[in-house]
């Protein structure tokens, strides 16, 4: 594919990122009150002498975006690099606002997107961010370089687009050479049937161009076209439509076409990778020969099939055997893990790219890859490093169909991949805001329902309203993970028009894509307290933690003491023993199954105990501060899933007791200090200190099932609670106890976790 770019220049259409594509394709719907459209500037072309060499840019290379990439220059009929001699930020801003982003992110030496070909054209840049092309930057002159492709510059601008911003032709006869920049474009549903159904999945595809929509003349629409225009806007796949209701249509009411075409090859990831077709419509009354606009039918994945507005109340269940997604905020986004030999496993993200991350994008039911994430990004997996240098063609069914190398050596979890894909637009977003907070990120909640026939916004009632609900909240307002949940909201006065409660009841899993999915009371609401300064708040973050304890230390260190209960009196003090302990003499002996807790932070920030300082309990007998109440749970079960032996872990002291190499440690117990565990650190508890236990003295030999649960009252938000639980197969003979087959919930196949009868496969209930 690269070969062909030496013949035929690469010509982009660079878009509007999704969410800025949401008010063009439901532009029928309006928005609801309290969601003014936003005015817009107007671009105004940049006037250049007459004498400024005319170049043009594009973004080309081994992109992980749509708006990052190698810079390419077109000049003197000829595509060429830039050399990263004297580049700066500077350089940098110049290149994406001449590609119509509003800045520049980062730059990056040393042809980090792949080695161009063809000319450098310019070397020793150094520009002062205000020029209006690079062209007019000071160099060595266009052509003058003593430079290499090793040395090819790339760049990665902000995915907002300049307001009105249009590209200018300044290249006469060069029309197939072009970068074309694309302000906007749109799914207009025409057939009445589409326009009720969200999300829209079939109509025109059209272009904004000079502040008016315009249709695309099929005359060279292809299927390929089809399917990357289906992708960018959620959905894996297109499909035939009815084509004779669209020709009635056409001819009742003309429509204005746009004056290209588009030549995509189907496995881009966004219209930016397509290269642009032929001048369509030289004629200068612009009509399309024999034609018609071109018309897109889209296949929504499972999650998403299209429903009237009012049909929502089915929670987001992944239900994909091979890949799944893990550690992401937002629908459609996480770290990318493989199961194989009944184990699931991550990806290393050597090779990884847009292509990759598309065909793990459409397998699991979402439109292509908006972004490809290296470097565990999205927190770092457990166990095997299945797969790396990954290379897919985008048409596979499967990720698992993809050439990689099956020798992962030197690959961590530090490289772990991870996609962010594009979802179909649902309008969730809009039907509930934060209110009253100081930024952002939190508020009190507010929801927009349906009141005797009008549309009213008002409150949530409190009661009962914990981490989960605020984990949805957060997701559907693009807000990424809850940090908080507040059931009093008086330091937050929100809108005054929306203190009434008009939800009540509500109970969600954690996995649905709006609020309305969890379930409530309905119409009959039930909230004693009222609203007012007890309704529901948030507030959300981009990050969070994720604690993920090892199992192999849990099998290796696991072994039998009896103990006299005059050396357990703190730890019977503290509920550390069995119930039958209280009947007991103080010489007698307690059987004790032993084993030390290593518990890892693999999120994306630390994990500090809800409550904070003011409120810990110092326990006198062990002496030290308790910032937890019940921070894990140890469950001994019989085969049938019968609890027989039980223990549990306030949070004796959340400290870090070892990093990774290159991470300091930031909590620590003694003398009052902070507590928590910081991302990259573990915090060890050993197999000889108190309450480090099961109390067994009333268990018979025999086979069971070990588990230990951390955080198991979800008392602090964590972006994947799947793998809170660790399990182990235990077998005890009266004289010797030993664990065997140790592995964390959701690590491996269904088909394993049902050897493990009687227990919960995934999350424990909390309610």
């Amino acid at each position: 594919m690269m070969l062909a770019t030496q013949y035929l220049p690469h010509c982009s259409l660079i878009l509007l990122v999704l969410l800025e594509l949401v008010v063009g394709q439901y532009e029928h719907f309006g928005y609801p009150p309290g969601y003014p459209e936003p005015v817009q500037e107007q671009y105004t072309p940049p006037q250049l002498s007459p004498d400024t060499p005319r170049i043009q840019l594009r973004l080309a290379g081994d992109k992980r975006k749509h708006n990052e990439g190698r810079v390419e220059v077109f000049y003197n009929g000829e595509w060429g690099t830039v050399c990263d001699d004297d580049f700066t930020l500077h350089a940098a801003q110049v290149v994406c606002r001449e590609l119509g982003y509003v800045e520049a992110i980062s730059w990056s030496p040393s042809s980090k997107y792949g080695k161009g070909q063809g000319p450098i054209w310019f070397d020793n840049l150094h520009c002062t961010g205000k020029e209006k092309t690079l062209a007019l930057c000071p160099s060595n002159g266009i052509g003058v370089s003593d430079c290499k492709h090793t040395e090819d510059v790339g760049v990665v601008c902000s995915d907002r687009r300049i307001p009105g911003f249009k590209f200018i032709n300044t290249m006469a006869n060069h029309i197939e050479s072009l970068d074309i920049q694309v302000e906007d474009v749109r799914i207009r549903a025409i057939l009445s049937s589409y326009r009720k159904r969200i999300p829209v999945t079939e109509g025109y595809v059209e272009v904004k161009d000079g502040g008016k929509w315009k249709q695309i003349c099929n005359a060279e629409w292809t299927q390929f076209n089809s399917r990357v225009i289906c992708g960018m806007f959620g959905f894996p796949g297109e499909r035939r439509y009815n084509t004779r209701v669209y020709k009635m249509f056409a001819r009742r009411r003309k429509p204005t076409y746009w004056d290209y075409s588009v030549n995509c090859t189907g496995n881009e990831a966004h219209l930016s990778s397509c290269k642009l077709g032929q001048a369509a419509l030289g004629k200068s009354n612009g009509t399309c020969a024999g034609g018609l606009p071109v018309v897109v039918s889209c296949v929504p994945g499972r999650a998403f099939a299209p429903t009237p507005m009012s049909g929502f109340r089915k929670a987001f269940r992944q239900e994909q055997p091979l890949v799944r997604l893990r550690g992401g905020a937002i629908v459609g986004e996480g770290r990318v893990e493989v199961l194989k030999n009944g184990e699931w496993g991550t990806i290393c993200d050597d090779n990884w790219n847009l292509q990759s991350a598309t065909v793990v994008c459409r397998e699991l039911g979402f439109g292509t890859a908006k972004e490809a994430l290296s470097g565990g990004r999205l927190g770092q997996g457990m166990g095997p490093v299945h797969m790396n240098e990954v290379e897919c063609s985008g048409f596979e069914k499967s990720i698992t169909e993809c050439f990689f190398n099956k020798e992962n050596v030197g690959c961590s979890h530090e490289e772990d991949a991870a996609v962010r894909c594009n979802v179909p637009a649902m309008g969730f977003q809009e039907r509930l805001r934060l209110s009253g907070g100081r930024t952002p990120y939190e508020g009190r909640v507010e929801v927009l329902v349906e009141r005797n026939g009008s549309l009213v916004w008002g409150t949530v009632c409190s009661d009962g309203w914990g981490t989960m609900e605020a984990m949805v909240v957060c997701r559907q307002l693009g807000l990424g993970f809850a940090s908080n949940a507040f059931q009093e909201t008086w330091y937050w006065p929100g809108a005054v028009g929306a203190d009434a409660v008009v939800m009540s009841g509500v109970r969600c899993s954690g996995t649905e894509m709006s609020l309305s999915h969890c379930l409530h009371h309905g119409g009959h609401l039930n909230c004693p307290k009222g609203g007012g300064r007890y309704a529901a708040g948030v507030s959300c973050s981009e990050t969070a933690p994720d604690l993920v304890l090892n199992p192999q230390v849990v099998e290796q260190t696991t072994y039998m003491e009896d103990r006299p209960m005059f050396m357990l009196q703190c730890a019977y003090e503290e509920n550390c023993l069995s119930s039958t302990s209280g009947q007991v003499p103080a010489n007698s002996y307690r059987r004790l199954l032993r084993f030390s807790s290593q518990i890892h932070n693999n999120g994306q920030s630390d994990f500090r105990p809800k409550a904070s300082r003011e409120s810990w309990v110092w326990h006198d007998c062990h002496r030290h501060y308790h910032s937890m109440e019940v921070f894990t749970l140890y469950d001994l079960f019989s085969l049938n899933g019968t609890k027989v032996a039980e223990g549990h872990k306030a949070s004796f002291c959340l400290e870090d007791s070892e990093c990774d190499e290159g991470i300091e440690k930031r909590y620590e117990c003694a003398n009052f200090g902070d507590q928590g565990i910081t991302v990259g650190c573990w915090d060890t508890y050993r197999h000889d200190i108190d309450c480090q236990w099961v109390d067994i003295t009333d268990v018979k030999p025999g086979d069971y099932i070990f588990q230990i649960v951390i955080n198991p009252n979800y008392e602090v938000p964590e972006s994947d609670y799947s793998n809170n639980i660790v399990k182990c197969r235990c077998r005890y003979d009266g004289h010797r106890v030993w664990m065997y087959s140790c592995h964390n919930g959701g690590s491996l196949s269904i088909e394993t976790e049902q050897t493990f009868p009687g227990l919960i496969n995934n999350q424990v209930t909390h309610r």
